[in-house]
């Protein structure tokens, strides 16, 4: 009788746990928005040419030991970066979609256990007077 309250909360408590955890969806979407002083002329090439990622990405500061290469086109559709980042497809004058896949965590995943990732991260970008609105959204399988 001692045990038999203390067991239905327990019971209770998995339930609930498991409820939760099959309402969790299947994918999981972030995104940010920023507003620069520079117009999307001026932007879009930092994004779109993989070589230039290292003058703003903050992934570059995550571990500066990683061996950089590319491959493919130059920029564009077709540019590969040694994260394997590829720039998979791009429509219209200020957008650009690309297929991110981690091999390596970083450093924010090694606590979750994580070792690698595949998502996609878009990049829109929209004129404002002489500042751009500039959109990263990132999606991907939530495990």
């Amino acid at each position: 009788m001692i045990f038999k309250t203390p067991s239905i909360a327990v019971a209770g408590l998995l339930v609930a746990l498991l409820g939760l955890a099959v309402s969790k969806p299947d994918t999981a979407r972030v995104l940010r928005t920023r507003r620069i002083q520079a117009p999307p002329e001026k932007i879009f090439p930092l994004i779109h040419d993989l070589h230039s990622w290292g003058s703003w990405s903050p992934y570059e500061k995550l571990d500066p030991t990683v061996k950089k290469t590319h491959s493919g086109a130059a920029s564009g559709k077709g540019a590969v970066y040694s994260r394997k980042a590829t720039v998979k497809w791009a429509r219209g004058a200020w957008r650009s979609l690309i297929d991110l896949h981690f091999s390596r965590s970083p450093s924010n995943w090694i606590s979750s256990g994580r070792s690698e990732g595949h998502n996609v991260a878009e990049f829109t970008l929209e004129a404002e007077g002489d500042s751009t609105n500039l959109t990263w959204a990132m999606q991907g399988p939530n495990p």
